[in-house]
């Protein structure tokens, strides 16, 4: 390796990775999954060189363990049960799933096949990897870092003076951030944000375990699109267009009400709702925002809990959709009183600079063997490699929302 080691620790993750496994190795222990890499920078090239140490960094990856130390660290957050942290104890990625090339527009391919067990846990660790080998061998890494940290520094001033209220915050930004020194720098920068006793704006944790364990402080994340995607469509007796039930239905059978904050946008969140019912809508704590107008969508969902006798005062609106603090400000602001509102904002913190960020992505694109997708509430945010897959899936839930009563 030309670079240091990239992924120093498996906790080296979003929270949401072990909630979900959890929940698979319980549920759905046999599943297969297919994840596909890709760039939406149309500007970005990776060259050989790149690749061959994305390449190596991934094997690096490949050789680490949990710790003992680690898993104590796993077995007090009081949804993680002892089985599953037993299961993690014997784990280990296999660099065997992964498919590594270069036969892409922007010159870099990664497919992982595998166990979604195994699968599921890649895609954070290796979107990392790719980010920080991209930035520090096509920039000077130092200039870049230097520039994070004036904003940085302002990002911190603005919210301590009370320029922008950001409400209550996590940092979500591991798999899209410059470094990993970076994301640290933010992170701790934060942690002492709540001791200043006049900041309004609370910092409340990150969705990297691994610093969430260095800096006590709380890891944050329930679940992805990838759960909806293969609970409701890796069972091919089922109609795609109630993947929000069976999703949620899971969840609720792992969980009870513990962990609860429903993702509203795998198949359109007009779709969800006709699954997030009273039962659901009163079990899950709250619901998360990834695409669509969020002032749209919180109104939907106020309007949503209200029609089923449900104080939204009592709910949590979680906004994670390409934030910086002027937006989660004018959001707090438009929805406080009405509603819980919390942010998880992610690469405005980790990943800041004069040179735009990478908008890379690896999606579960098969469930056992069959194609699988998203429809979200902004055109473009899904990928699946089988356009007639997508237009079935649509026709499912078109059928759905026209006639069903």
């Amino acid at each position: 390796m030309k670079i240091n080691r990239i992924i120093n620790s498996l906790l080296e993750t979003d929270l949401y990775k072990f909630s979900m496994g959890q929940a698979i190795y319980h549920q759905f222990p046999g599943y297969k999954t297919t994840w596909s890499f890709k760039c939406r920078n149309k500007d970005v090239k990776f060259t050989e060189e790149m690749v061959e140490e994305i390449k190596e960094q991934i094997r690096a990856y490949c050789q680490l363990r949990f710790t003992e130390d680690e898993l104590d660290y796993l077995d007090n957050i009081k949804w993680l049960k002892g089985s599953y942290v037993d299961f993690l104890r014997l784990w280990q990625p296999r660099y065997e799933d992964f498919e590594i090339g270069t036969d892409a527009e922007c010159g870099l391919t990664i497919e992982t096949k595998g166990t979604w067990l195994n699968t599921s846990l890649y895609e954070i660790p290796a979107l990392a990897i790719v980010n920080e080998v991209y930035f520090r061998m096509q920039y000077d890494y130092d200039e870049l870092l230097q520039n994070f940290k004036e904003r940085l520094d302002a990002k911190y001033e603005a919210l301590h003076t009370g320029k922008w209220y950001a409400g209550v915050f996590s940092e979500f930004g591991l798999r899209r951030r410059l470094s990993a020194e970076a994301q640290e720098l933010a992170v701790e920068k934060f942690s002492h944000l709540n001791e200043t006793l006049h900041c309004a704006s609370t910092f409340v944790g990150t969705s990297n375990v691994y610093l969430a364990k260095k800096f006590d402080l709380t890891p944050v994340g329930t679940m992805a699109h990838e759960w909806i995607m293969c609970v409701g469509q890796g069972n091919h007796k089922h109609n795609p267009a109630y993947s929000n039930w069976y999703a949620l239905d899971a969840w609720v059978k792992e969980y009870g009400v513990l962990n609860g904050t429903a993702l509203t946008d795998a198949i359109t969140t007009d779709c969800f709702l006709k699954d997030f019912q009273l039962t659901y809508a009163t079990l899950f704590s709250g619901v998360r925002h990834d695409s669509g107008d969020p002032i749209e969508w919180g109104e939907k969902m106020i309007s949503h809990y209200e029609s089923l006798g449900i104080d939204p005062r009592t709910k949590t609106l979680l906004f994670s959709d390409s934030l910086d603090f002027e937006r989660a400000d004018k959001i707090y602001r438009y929805f406080t009183g009405r509603a819980k509102v919390a942010f998880g904002i992610g690469t405005y913190l980790s990943n800041d600079t004069n040179v735009p960020a990478l908008n890379i992505v690896m999606k579960t694109t098969a469930c056992n063997g069959q194609d699988v997708a998203k429809i979200s509430d902004t055109p473009g945010k899904g990928m699946c490699k089988n356009p007639e897959y997508v237009e079935y899936l649509q026709r499912c839930i078109d059928w759905r929302m026209k006639y069903e009563r």
